[in-house]
């Protein structure tokens, strides 16, 4: 007797799924994409102004942390549900949810990543004549890079898992088939979707990473050059020399 099709078993695991529904999850798996990318982004234009907003004291920074904060309290199902009138049942609703949850981690990041630029460094900057737009995007936002980069991780990551309650207007990438099959108890949908959807969270994340790397390689030639001090600073001094003589080698030039 022929075995039975995982289909009609209802199995977890079930390759006939995959194969005969390959459309139906790439279009998903698109949707999903593009909806945690265009959130994102915004997210990031926003977040970077009301960072800037908040930097300028505690008068403002107050209400923008607390906002921020408080929008990421309100569960994803009010979110939406307070957003509709606006937008109706559209992508834009959710994208829009997305962006205002996405704001509680952009804007502290960026706020953390410019507050830890060095004060010499802008009295430097100033000194050599840059204005306040020139020192912010040639200074402070270069500077600030690293963690602005680790706020957009954990933001994308947290989208990437959001985005599927966007289902509940029919517009959540892979949600759209998770949520049914959990009403009709299909496991193979639910399986497969979920599981691209913890692999999109980790291709983004990974993908990030690189970017992170890429763009702040001093973060890693900073890493590496305390590292080489340690070894040679613990390293014996020669018998032979100077008392003047140096005993570690030197170390490299920032930014190296």
């Amino acid at each position: 007797m022929a075995a039975p099709n995982c289909l009609v078993a209802n199995d977890w695991i079930c390759w006939d799924y995959v194969t005969s529904r390959s459309q139906e999850l790439t279009d998903a798996t698109l949707e999903h994409i593009w909806l945690t990318g265009v959130s994102v982004l915004i997210g990031i234009a926003v977040s970077v102004p009301l960072a800037l907003l908040a930097r300028r004291g505690r008068r403002w920074a107050a209400p923008v942390l607390g906002l921020t904060t408080l929008l990421y309290t309100i569960p994803s199902l009010a979110m939406f549900s307070l957003l509709l009138p606006v937008f109706g049942l559209s992508a834009a609703l959710v994208v829009t949810g997305l962006v205002l949850y996405s704001l509680t981690i952009l804007v502290r990041n960026v706020l953390a990543g410019l507050e830890a630029v060095p004060e010499d460094v802008r009295e430097a900057a100033r000194g050599m004549g840059y204005g306040p737009g020139r020192l912010l995007w040639q200074v402070e936002l270069p500077l600030a890079l690293p963690a602005l980069l680790a706020g957009v991780r954990i933001a994308t990551v947290s989208t990437v898992a959001l985005t599927t309650v966007g289902s509940i207007v029919g517009k959540g990438g892979l949600g759209n088939l998770i949520a049914p099959a959990v009403n009709s108890s299909f496991k193979a949908q639910v399986l497969t979707a979920s599981v691209l959807c913890v692999l999109l969270a980790l291709v983004a994340d990974l993908l990030l990473l690189g970017v992170q790397r890429l763009l702040t390689p001093w973060t890693r030639a900073g890493a590496g050059g305390r590292s080489v001090a340690r070894e040679t600073t613990s390293s014996p001094a020669p018998e032979s020399g100077s008392a003047s003589e140096p005993t570690s080698a030197p170390a490299p030039a920032k930014g190296a």
